[in-house]
Parts: structure tokens; C-alpha cells; sequence
């Protein structure tokens, strides 16, 4: 494996970071925010308010709707003004929420609308933050796009794991203190999205004159006419369905009313599922690009569908917690394959709106999973429901591998000629 060789000229002067290096903090700084919010809001509305399995549903359900509704849009705007401006000022106005649901728990006047708003508003931001930073990617990607999606999973679920520890110890701590330093954490990041150069911004200008919605257009049809791209989107929308369905719903319930477990359980065992999500990024890292990537992507699916279901058997707390492991470090492969199969097949003028897709197609498809669990487990149960979860995806993935040819996809000729900026 060719390391890439550090370019010195591509560092700024006075030793600041490379292009890469500031992505990197802006990216960790989102989703160390997103590591203290998965389990805070979690804990929040399931544990705090104790709410219904179905009320659980529809405040995670609030939190996906705006990406429902606005991902296609912010992949859009980003690519007619420039990524970098869109993620700038969205990560900016991230800050807020997180501000004011301090205010509010400081005041011990929390409610579920104010849970429900506080989702409604962040999730709104996050439909313009994901799209327009995940188009910077390639440009800062100094012609190695794998490798470069691999450094940011690995930051991204690394600093997780810090924010799912620190919200851990809100039962101690104060809640207001853990979303306190959330709305820091993301200002921080938008600071370092400031700082990133990139070559320009002549597609954005080359769109200035195109309607939002022809823009929205032309990327979905550059979607669905590589059937590489197509078939990642179609087992994402699975995966929003029955996996992060399971993850934001299931999964905290299953500890309340299984292990009767407190935020420290929550926060251990989303930890542990991001410590499996590491550990494979980790062996990537260490030994280098994949080139089979639709088989890679296929089998991890298959994989993490197993291990979901070893986690619906109810064998105790330890063994959820490994079959947790399990599921992360499918995936951790998952992840990372279908977004490299994105960045290396999207034309370079359409990559906002094509990662705006992909976002959306698991984003997007997130609500309906929310709802979709927060009713079945008012039924069958949280176990049951898990079960349910993973037979649906192990038969959604086996059949979009076969139909789309994704078990076959690699990386397209063109990405040789990737350079660095």
C-alpha cells in the first residue's frame, strides 16, 4: 500500500492544518455533539419523562423529518453557493438549540413539546450541515477519497464515543452542563469549517442560474442512473428503516423495560456499539484500501443482520452488549464503503446533491422507522420487534445486492485522476 506523501505546499503558512486536517475537526466536532445528543435525548424523553414506547417514536420521528424534507434542499444550495458558506453558517446556527434546552433543563421546566422542538429545530440544521460538509470531502481528499472517508469515520465514532461517555454522567453531572458543552463542541466546529480551502467554488457559479428544484433534478437522476449509487441508496433506506428505527427506538426501550437500565447503561452500551464500529475502521486503517466494495458493503449488512438478531434473544445484559459490538463492527465497513462508492461515482459538479441523497435516503427513511417501531413494540414488544428488524433487513439487502449488481462494484476508472487541491 502507497502512502500518500504530504504535500508541503499544501500547507498553509505558520504550520496550520492541511485542508483535510481542518475537515476533520469540523467533522469530529459534529459528531462529538452527535455522541452527547444520541444519548441525552434519548435519556431525556425515554427515561426523564418516562413517555409511551409510541411518544418515544414520534420525538426521534421529529428529529428526522426536517432531513425528510430539507436534505434534498441543503445538498442543493450547497452546490450553487459553495459548501463550505452552507456549512459554515448551518453549523452556526446548530449552536442554538443546544442553548436553549440548557436554559430550559436549568430551569426544570422540560416537557415533551420542548423535547419535541428542540428535535424540529437541530434536525432542520443537520438537513443543511451533512450534505454541504460531506461535499467538501473530496476536495480536501488528496487524491486517496477511501482513505480520507475512512480518517473521518474513524474521527467521527472516535469522538462519539467521548460524547456517549460524558452523557453518561448527566444523571450526576446536570443535563444542562452536557448540552452546554454540546453547543460548544459545535462551535468549535464551525470555526474549523471556516478555515478549510478549498479550489473554488466554479460549480457553484455554473448552477447560479438552475432552479432549485432542476438542481434537485439532476442530482436524483445522476443517482439513479449508476446502479452502484442506486443500490447504496436503496440498502440505505433499508438501513434507516430497520437499523436506525431499531437504534433510536428499540434500543433504549429495550434497556428500560428489558434491564431496567439507567443513562449509564444507555451510554455503555452505545458506546460499546461504536467501539465495534472502531475496531473495523481501526483494521482498515492499518491495511489499507478495499477494493471490492459492493461485496464489502453487502456482507456487512448481512452480517450486522445476524448480530441484531442475536441481540433480540434476550440472553442478559453482557450478551447485548457484545451482540451491540457486533453490529457496530459490521458496521463500520458498511459505513464506509457506501459512502466512498458515493464520493468516487459522483460527478464532481453534483456532488452536493449526490451526498445530499445519500444522506437522505438513510436520514429520510428514519421516520418511518421511528414510527414503524414505536407502534410494533407497543404490540409484540421490544425483543420481538429487534427480531422483526433484522429478518426484514437481511431480506432487503440479499435482494438489492442480486438486482442491482452491487456484490460486483469497485471503484470507477476516473478516480485515478483524483488530485489533491
Amino acid at each position: 500500500m502507497n502512502r500518500q506523501r504530504t504535500d508541503p505546499a499544501a500547507m498553509p503558512t505558520g504550520a496550520r492544518l492541511t485542508p483535510l486536517g481542518y475537515y476533520l475537526i469540523a467533522h469530529g466536532s459534529w459528531y462529538a455533539s452527535h455522541g452527547l445528543q444520541n444519548v441525552m435525548f434519548a435519556w431525556l424523553v425515554t427515561m426523564v419523562l418516562n413517555e409511551s414506547p409510541t411518544m418515544v417514536g414520534v420525538a426521534q420521528t421529529a428529529m428526522l423529518i426536517p432531513a425528510t424534507l430539507f436534505m434534498l434542499v441543503g445538498g442543493s444550495v450547497a452546490d450553487r453557493i459553495g459548501g463550505q458558506r452552507v456549512a459554515f453558517a448551518a453549523q452556526s446556527a446548530a449552536v442554538l438549540p443546544p442553548l436553549i434546552l440548557s436554559v430550559v433543563l436549568f430551569s426544570g421546566s422540560l416537557s415533551f413539546p420542548v423535547m419535541v422542538g428542540y428535535a424540529l429545530a437541530f434536525g432542520l440544521v443537520q438537513a443543511f450541515v451533512i450534505p454541504a460538509r460531506d461535499g467538501l470531502l473530496n476536495s480536501v481528499a488528496e487524491g486517496r477519497v477511501q482513505r480520507a472517508v475512512v480518517k473521518s469515520i474513524f474521527v467521527q465514532f472516535s469522538v462519539q464515543l467521548l460524547g456517549f461517555g460524558l452523557a453518561g454522567s448527566a444523571e450526576w453531572v446536570g443535563g444542562h452542563w452536557i448540552v452546554l458543552i454540546q453547543a460548544a463542541v459545535l462551535g468549535a466546529g464551525a470555526l474549523a469549517i471556516q478555515r478549510i480551502k478549498t479550489a473554488g467554488s466554479g460549480n457553484a457559479q455554473k448552477s447560479a442560474s438552475i432552479s432549485l428544484g432542476q438542481l434537485i433534478a439532476e442530482g436524483f437522476r445522476s443517482v439513479m442512473q449508476s446502479a452502484a449509487m442506486r443500490g447504496v441508496v436503496m440498502q440505505n433506506v433499508a438501513m434507516g428503516v430497520f437499523f436506525m428505527g431499531t437504534y433510536i427506538v428499540t434500543l433504549p426501550l429495550i434497556i428500560r423495560e428489558i434491564y431496567n437500565g439507567s443513562s449509564a447503561d444507555l451510554a455503555i452500551v452505545t458506546a460499546t456499539n461504536s467501539l465495534g464500529l472502531l475496531s473495523t475502521i481501526f483494521i482498515l486503517l492499518r491495511f489499507g484500501d478495499v477494493r471490492r466494495q459492493g461485496r464489502a458493503l453487502t456482507i456487512a449488512h448481512l452480517a450486522g443482520s445476524l448480530a441484531l438478531a442475536g441481540a433480540s434473544l434476550g440472553f442478559g445484559f453482557h450478551a447485548f452488549a457484545a451482540c451491540m459490538f457486533l453490529w457496530g463492527a459490521s458496521g463500520g465497513i458498511a459505513v464506509t464503503m457506501s459512502r466512498t462508492i458515493m464520493q468516487e461515482h459522483a460527478p464532481d459538479d453534483l456532488r452536493g446533491r449526490v451526498m445530499g441523497f445519500f444522506s437522505f435516503s438513510f436520514l429520510g427513511s428514519g421516520p418511518v422507522g421511528a414510527l414503524l417501531w414505536g407502534f410494533t413494540i407497543e404490540k409484540i414488544g421490544p425483543e420481538h420487534s429487534m427480531m422483526a428488524a433484522a429478518a426484514a433487513m437481511l431480506a432487503v439487502v440479499s435482494t438489492v445486492s442480486v438486482t442491482t449488481g452491487l456484490w460486483r462494484v469497485g471503484p470507477p476508472p476516473r478516480v485515478a485522476r483524483s488530485g489533491g487541491s
